[in-house]
């Protein structure tokens, strides 16, 4: 694929440049609790602006129903990118109406301006070719050129993801040139031992990847809730942790694969519990009790990995040389349930490894807990995007940038 390097070799003075990013940003009100996302595209505006581009960033926000929604609006994410940017961005109140032009005329070279969320335009999710190829023409009639940034929205065939790059001349973002040059050292050429860190709510999130990393990984570690459909599978007692009983099946066939392969399968050995969920608001002591991953009682429920496997976990990444990792261990974000997570994190810091934090949840553990960002390999910004590239999968905004 074409790279943003190219585009600045021939000259994007005076040029009108549409960055689809990923600000997909957590927000509590009108404050950004994480802005890792918009950090990322940093770089790629910044290249552009200081080349005289007139640049054009366009993103989605969490998932409206294709109508203009307060709650999910970018204003604040554009705001804090005027901020790291140190300069003034304009903020477009529509995606393809008069504001959108308005601001997009006003710029001059060098200048910055943000429409609002793509989503609120139902065009941009439509399963309707039509319907998404006329939003796109639309969002071209924007700009002159197409930057592709937003590493979060490739799995998507979304009108601005897929269709708008076909219309303009479409060139890689820095963030996403980075992104799939990580994830091929996860696929292509990877040093050994290959270690794979896998947790999360749901085993069915993991599916597929589980399946295709069957073929590439040394050991495979599971943590979260998703461990717990695989204690069930191994006929444990899981009280009332999470639970996918449809999927305890598939758990069976991976454990039995793995055998066959030689892949290590590590699962928890003890477990925190407790008879509810802990309150994520208050963060009041929630009280947590130790107990043998296999001795989980009936009326409690598992939210969190004890201190042995903690200790057996880290002694588990010590020796690898690559390291991936999805998901957290636990319910990071109550103090008492954040202990597993923090320990993985750490002992991915403490690796020799080329150590990947593939995105989503995860990327938020890092960031919340307080570790350096610059402690790891890489931290993406796109879980599901990473999950479905180590999966095999064609990523339709990748596949868009390739034509």
């Amino acid at each position: 694929m074409k790279t943003i390097d190219e585009l600045l070799r021939q000259g994007v003075e005076g040029k009108r440049v549409f960055v689809r990013a990923d600000l997909n940003v957590p927000q509590e009100g009108t404050t950004i609790t994480d802005d890792g996302r918009i950090r990322a595209v940093l770089p790629t505006v910044k290249a552009l602006t200081e080349a005289g581009a007139k640049v054009v960033v366009a993103s989605h926000l969490g998932r409206p129903k294709g109508e203009p929604d307060p709650a999910f609006t970018l204003r604040f994410a554009a705001s804090r990118l005027g901020e790291l940017l140190g300069r003034p961005v304009a903020f477009a109140g529509d995606t393809i109406g008069s504001e959108a032009h308005s601001a997009v005329q006003g710029l001059g070279n060098g200048e910055v301006a943000v429409l609002e969320n793509l989503r609120f335009n139902a065009g941009e999710t439509s399963k309707d070719d039509a319907e998404r190829a006329e939003f796109a023409a639309r969002l071209a009639a924007l700009a002159d050129v197409y930057v592709g940034d937003g590493f979060g929205a490739v799995h998507r065939g979304h009108a601005s993801v897929y269709d708008l790059p076909r219309l303009l001349p479409a060139y890689a973002g820095y963030l996403i040139a980075t992104e799939v040059g990580v994830l091929k050292k996860l696929t292509d050429d990877v040093r050994r031992p290959y270690v794979v860190v896998l947790g999360g709510a749901k085993v069915s999130d993991k599916l597929g990847v589980i399946d295709h990393l069957l073929e590439k990984a040394d050991r495979i570690l599971i943590g979260g809730g998703m461990a717990y459909t695989f204690l069930k599978a191994k006929g444990h007692e899981v009280g009332i942790s999470l639970l996918q009983e449809d999927q305890v099946p598939a758990c069976l066939d991976y454990l039995a694969r793995a055998e066959k392969k030689g892949v290590e399968f590590v699962l928890p050995v003890d477990v925190l519990v407790s008879p509810e969920f802990p309150d994520l608001k208050t963060k009041a002591p929630a009280h947590p009790t130790l107990v043998a991953a296999d001795a989980i009682p009936a009326d409690q429920e598992g939210l969190d990995i004890g201190p042995e496997t903690r200790k057996l976990y880290a002694s588990k990444l010590a020796d690898a040389a690559t390291v991936f990792w999805n998901g957290p261990m636990g319910v990071f974000e109550h103090p008492d349930y954040a202990e597993g997570t923090k320990a993985v994190a750490q002992a991915l810091v403490d690796s020799p490894a080329f150590t990947v934090v593939g995105g989503g949840d995860s990327a938020a553990a890092v960031r919340t807990l307080g570790f350096d960002e610059d402690a790891f390999g890489h931290i993406s910004t796109g879980g599901g995007a990473s999950l479905e590239y180590l999966e095999g999968k064609t990523l339709p905004g990748l596949a868009a940038l390739e034509d």
